[in-house]
């Protein structure tokens, strides 16, 4: 750093000597041949990442001289043991620091999709990249002694790249989000292939932020500066994500009877949003949550005051220990929330139907060493409806829909025909069920719309009112 102190860890002066030290940085004399001296360097597990300059100083009698032998960059190192970011596994190892070349998952929950993304971690220039937006970082302008002592923390790094891959927060981040299909000005979200070209043009334009990014692009460029840090991460993908704006749990959707949304919800559903994983001790926090943490750098809500999220520890989502660091309550909704449907009538009542098992599906990681999906849900939720995560639920003091609609003996299912792929027409079936004991005629009206990936409802592609259906005692029509 710009300053380097021996009191913040961020300068050390020691003497060569014949055996490593553990706790310190220690140079060893591992070879003398005449002329020439051959020295290992060793730093400790919790020394500060980041660019150093390497001093020789040389005496002998009464004679000192000085000379700067050059840098070099230390980062966090996933093979040893002490480190915070240790991982036991060779092959994970391989797959989330050294890989390259990954894929990501998009699509729908029932058409996923992936798509090959080059992180490019070692490519030229990107690691001077990485440690640029570090130094570009609001906390290091603030107090660059603070900011540069505490970059032996996975935890802090996590955050402050978390918050730097986005620019909402006039940071000089390096992504800008756009969901309006107005790219004209930039390049669209889904041209982009890699991180390299969106880090270099950030750096070639003097840390103005680039145009455009969603989720995956975010998700990207934040595993590319993690793992060329030595920070093993992967980029996950969630179906179905849900978007807590006010923080009850609960997705509030206003629709008529036709599907129009009466009234706008912050609250949203995309079909799918993908973050980062982390691998990284917490020893900030009790025993046991330790692993992977999620980290978000799409801009949805603030943390603190900036646009971060996370890290988070999976263990604590999947428990439902909302009160931990950080920002728990919100992925917790995001793959966990309740999603109620208001149906507003004419006459201003308003109808109201839960839906608790539809979001938070198939959340998706490419698989170590092989290009197919590792399905992770298990992860972050106990399976649907057992036990397990109805306690959950109650500890993350979520009244769950206890305003059931009481039965009427009628029930409706929708049902697609096979083969609803993109591209393809498909068949839409009401199936109803007459439950009572009595004939009951009904009337059963079906409307479709168009939705965008973020649940933007658009419009009307079919509707159906049919004004007298009978049902005949416990039968059912489709």
């Amino acid at each position: 750093g710009p300053c380097p102190i021996e009191t913040s860890g961020t300068r050390s002066h020691f003497a060569v000597t014949d055996f490593p030290e553990e706790s310190g940085w220690s140079a060893v004399v591992q070879q003398q041949d005449g002329d020439s001296l051959s020295i290992s360097l060793c730093s400790p597990p919790s020394a500060r990442v980041g660019r150093y300059s390497l001093t020789l100083e040389t005496s002998t009698g009464y004679q000192g001289t000085s000379c700067h032998i050059g840098d070099f960059v230390l980062l966090f190192n996933a093979w040893h043991p002490e480190d915070t970011v240790f991982l036991r596994d060779e092959d994970e190892r391989h797959e989330y620091v050294l890989c390259q070349q990954g894929l990501i998952y998009q699509g729908a929950r029932d058409y996923i999709t992936s798509t090959p993304w080059n992180f490019g971690q070692f490519e030229d220039d990107i690691l001077s990249i990485c440690l640029n937006l570090l130094d570009t970082n609001p906390k290091f302008l603030r107090d660059q002694n603070q900011d540069c002592s505490r970059r032996n923390d996975p935890v802090y790094i996590g955050r402050v790249v978390s918050a730097m891959v986005n620019c909402n927060d006039e940071d000089r981040g390096v992504l800008a989000g756009r969901w309006d299909n107005h790219y004209e000005d930039g390049t669209s979200p889904m041209a982009w292939i890699g991180s390299v070209d969106i880090l270099k043009r950030w750096k070639k334009f003097g840390c103005q932020p680039v145009k455009y990014g969603q989720c995956w692009v975010f998700a990207a460029v934040a595993c590319t500066v993690m793992r060329c840090l030595g920070i093993p991460s992967r980029v996950v993908t969630n179906y179905n994500s849900a978007h807590d704006t006010n923080g009850n749990l609960v997705i509030d959707r206003y629709l008529n009877e036709t599907g129009v949304e009466d009234r706008r919800s912050r609250d949203m559903i995309w079909n799918f949003h993908c973050w980062v994983e982390s691998w990284m001790a917490r020893p900030d926090l009790a025993p046991g949550y330790d692993g992977w943490q999620a980290l978000d750098p799409t801009p949805q809500e603030k943390s603190e005051g900036v646009f971060c999220c996370g890290p988070a520890p999976v263990r604590a989502i999947k428990e439902g220990d909302l009160q931990l660091k950080y920002d728990i309550p919100f992925i917790f909704a995001e793959v966990n929330a309740d999603v109620v449907y208001w149906v507003v009538r004419r006459d201003g009542t308003q109808k109201k139907s839960t839906h608790s098992s539809v979001v938070g599906k198939n959340i998706s990681t490419k698989s170590v060493g092989r290009d197919s999906r590792e399905d992770i849900t298990h992860t972050y939720k106990y399976p649907e409806g057992s036990e397990k995560e109805r306690e959950v639920f109650a500890k993350a003091e979520h009244e769950k829909s206890s305003l059931r609609e009481e039965d009427e003996g009628l029930h409706l299912k929708i049902k697609l025909s096979e083969g609803a792929n993109n591209g393809c027409d498909f068949d839409v079936f009401a199936v109803i069920n007459n439950n009572t004991g009595a004939e009951r005629v009904c009337r059963l009206m079906v409307c479709a719309r168009t939705a965008s990936y973020n649940g933007t409802v658009g419009p009307q592609c079919g509707m159906k009112d049919l004004l007298n259906v009978t049902l005949a005692p416990r039968a059912g029509k489709r």
